[in-house]
């Protein structure tokens, strides 16, 4: 798509002429003139209102040779031809409003400023010196009110800080979606409110804080615990999904105390979801692993890391039949130690990053679609923008890559983007994208996909659970290709990309080199120095399914599976287990060797987000007690068993990763057919939603409170027929076993479907042994 020629004007600011496209508000020419206008109620990224009127200016000529005889808000107002402004900087006109307009601000406002959380980095506080006067002559009595007021039990707010600026209000209603807050009462009394019966629990609350210019905002798991010229501040990438959200974590005493969302136009812009912000002090419980675990007599004991990787080797060496599993936790870096220790120190092609129901053609899409490609030849955020039609194929962008979801719902409001949904049900989040719903039951989505009316201008977003669904892959590809339609494969966690390109897949060398393909067997072998098993390898759930001599297991968690039952007995199964874990965990509960390995912020990496752009990982804690990484294990486990790796740090391992390059030739993929859709029960739909039972959430407790309720939702007709009725608590019974939730009845769902969070509440899916396109047996509890 060719990009428009943009019609720019002359603009007068300070007696100094720019050009500026037609339209620019009077504040951004200022800024393109390197003039700065104070400001609290402006944000680039939200809709102008002109509330707070600190950005007064004088306009002594509008472009037509007359003048606005007051000052104007140069957030407001926009230029014209020939208009001449005059900022604080040269209009005593101006100088005097905005002093005179901070001076009333400043009336109410508490002197909070020794104990704010803002203090020291409140904009307020920085333009009251810079630009208002040096003091008050007001001597009345300030207003105040009790503090904090929850809005939610994650965000709190100091009623008498606030100066109405509407930042959050706009904010909630115009970026999130979620109009829960609003500005309320009139004069004097107005004030930021909210529904008596729903507090603010969007999944993007946490962004008001950070968007509030006076701290009239706090968040609850921050307030009072430091200063901003306390804090060390470090820009890293957000661990939390694949979306690749630039972050900033400020650290006091090498433990972080905050983190923010980071400034990346291309990326997050300015915002972050509530998991990314709050969610990262899971590893600061007991069940941190701080030394390594050797099983003796039946019990796991604390061991030296010498007698660990000894013990380690004891169990590996002269292993016949081994596997390596690996999590979603993982950098690039890391993920290339597995890919490279399976192949080099255990002869293997068994190594799966997949931790969740997969298929094996998914791992044939994975090497023809998404391996081996660089940033910039496939969909990106900014082509989500400029697509005229996106099409969402099991896949919930609120709930599995939320800035994805922010991104086209900002293309929705300014470029009427049309979206497409491939559902039983149009969820909360499509909701607010005005998603046309293409209803379809579970497993049957491969049959609309071939239906689909794409184009050029078409980008069609396809998440990990369309592995669940025999054919929808194919049918996909076949899709896309035959209209030219632009396609991206959007996983849930922020490892999995990186992993694709490491190569942990059983069919996958690094760079996206087919293991089928001697060409592609002979490069890594060169550079690795070694010769690589032929035959493709087992995939994770084919691993668990089998007796292995040995398993390695990095960063899985078994209820990620469609059958937590069985991944479990799997990994009873093997004959030995080492498992390399920041946490106690259901697989280190049965490993043989523990290794506890570095948090996410005590190393540095990379990450790959979606788009495969890379996304720097920042070195927090260079003090941390364990060092560590993942690969670091894995090499001194390679050094024992004399077979080195040659890389143990990260940045030798990226090193080796870009010498390696891409594998750069198609590949291709077997078609596979989809499947019959014949049983018993309800068919299930099911996704994670972002804030759950996650293990990267655990210790956060404000955080969980505001997670949305674990309920299954029934047609209309299903309900009816079942006995149920909106809050009857619904068993669900499947192959493993049974639970309970409440109900809800849902207008709009297809008939013969049940919708269920994967793991929710005191719900997880994989207990009973069924994922997305299965089938679930319902009925009322105690009912006959």
């Amino acid at each position: 798509m060719a990009d428009q020629i943009v019609e720019t004007i002359p603009v007068t600011i300070d007696g100094v002429e720019v050009r500026v496209p037609k339209g620019t508000l009077a504040i951004r020419a200022a800024e393109m003139a390197g003039i700065a206008i104070p400001r609290f109620c402006d944000h680039p990224l939200l809709d102008p209102v002109g509330a707070c009127r600190q950005c007064m200016v004088e306009v002594p000529d509008a472009g037509n040779g007359r003048g606005f005889p007051m000052p104007q808000a140069a957030c407001t107002l926009a230029t014209a031809p020939g208009m001449q402004i005059k900022t604080q900087l040269t209009s005593e006109m101006a100088k005097a409003a905005q002093v005179g307009i901070q001076e009333l601000i400043l009336i109410n406002h508490p002197l909070d400023c020794p104990i704010c959380d803002k203090g020291g980095e409140c904009p307020l506080q920085n333009q009251a010196y810079a630009n208002g006067r040096t003091e008050t002559r007001y001597e009345g009595a300030k207003r105040q009110y009790p503090k904090p007021l929850p809005l939610s039990a994650q965000i709190g707010l100091d009623r008498e800080r606030c100066i109405l600026c509407a930042r959050c209000t706009r904010f909630a209603e115009q970026i999130a979606g979620d109009p829960l807050i609003a500005l309320a009462e009139r004069g004097a009394v107005q004030q930021v409110g909210l529904f008596a019966d729903e507090p603010f629990n969007s999944y993007f609350s946490g962004n008001v804080v950070q968007l509030c210019p006076v701290g009239a905002l706090t968040a609850t798991s921050y307030r009072f615990t430091a200063r901003p010229f306390d804090l060390v501040s470090t820009d890293t990438t957000c661990e939390g999904c694949a979306a690749g959200c630039s972050l900033r974590a400020d650290h006091r005493h090498f433990e972080v105390r905050r983190r923010l969302a980071g400034a990346n136009p291309e990326v997050n812009e300015e915002w972050n979801c509530d998991k990314g912000r709050f969610a990262f002090v899971s590893a600061r419980g007991d069940d941190r692993l701080k030394t390594p675990l050797v099983r003796r007599d039946g019990e796991l004991r604390p061991a030296s890391w010498p007698e660990a990787v000894d013990a380690a080797v004891a169990g590996l060496r002269g292993a016949k039949k081994v596997g390596v599993i690996t999590g979603g936790r993982l950098t690039v870096e890391n993920a290339y130690g597995y890919a490279k220790f399976a192949r080099v120190a255990l002869g293997t092609n068994n190594i799966d990053f997949r931790t969740r129901p997969a298929s094996a053609e998914e791992a044939g899409f994975l090497a023809d679609q998404v391996a081996g490609k660089s940033f910039g030849q496939g969909v990106t955020y900014e082509g989500l923008e400029k697509a005229k039609q996106v099409v969402l194929v099991c896949f919930e962008p609120e709930d599995e890559a939320p800035i994805v979801f922010l991104r086209l719902r900002k293309a929705v409001r300014k470029k009427k983007l049309k979206v497409l949904a491939i559902a039983a049900l149009r969820s909360y989040g499509c909701g607010k994208l005005n998603a046309e719903l293409l209803q379809t039951a579970p497993g049957d989505e491969a049959a609309v996909v071939a239906g689909l009316k794409l184009d050029a201008d078409s980008v069609v977003l396809v998440g990990e659970r369309a592995a669940s669904v025999p054919g929808l892959l194919s049918a996909v590809v076949k899709s896309c290709h035959k209209a030219g339609a632009k396609l991206a494969w959007i996983p849930r966690r922020a490892g999995d990309r990186g992993a694709v390109e490491a190569g942990c897949l059983p069919n996958l060398l690094p760079g996206g080199r087919p293991v089928a393909e001697a060409s592609a067997r002979v490069d890594v072998a060169a550079a690795w120095g070694v010769e690589l098993p032929a035959e493709a390898g087992l995939d994770a759930e084919a691993m668990l399914a089998c007796e292995l001599d040995a398993l390695v297991v990095g960063g899985a968690n078994l209820d990620d599976f469609a059958s937590a039952k069985a991944a479990r007995r799997g990994v009873e199964r093997a004959g030995f287990v080492v498992s390399l874990e920041q946490r106690a965990s259901d697989v280190t509960e049965l490993a043989d060797v523990v290794f506890p390995v570095a948090l996410i912020e005590d190393q540095s990496g990379t990450f790959l987000n979606w788009e495969h752009r890379p996304g720097r990982i920042g070195l927090v804690n260079p003090q941390a007690t364990n060092k560590m990484t993942d690969l670091r294990v894995l090499a001194a486990l390679a050094d024992a068993l004399g077979k080195p790796l040659g890389a143990r740090q990260a940045r030798q391992a990226a090193a080796e990763l870009a010498e390696l390059g891409v594998w750069g030739k198609p590949v291709g993929f077997a078609e596979a057919k989809a499947a019959s859709g014949d049983g018993q029960g309800l068919r299930v739909a099911s996704w994670r939603l972002l804030l759950d039972n996650g293990r990267s959430q655990d210790g956060e407790a404000n955080l969980k409170q505001t997670a949305r309720q674990a309920v299954a939702k029934l047609s209309p007709a299903d309900a009816g027929a079942l006995g149920l009725s909106c809050g009857d608590i619904a068993e669900l019974s499947g192959p493993d076993g049974a639970a309970e939730l409440p109900v809800a009845v849902a207008d709009g769902l297809a008939e013969g479907v049940v919708v269920v969070p994967a793991n929710s509440g005191g719900f997880a899916l994989s207990a009973l042994g069924v994922a997305h396109g299965g089938r679930l047996s319902v009925s009322k509890k105690g009912g006959k």
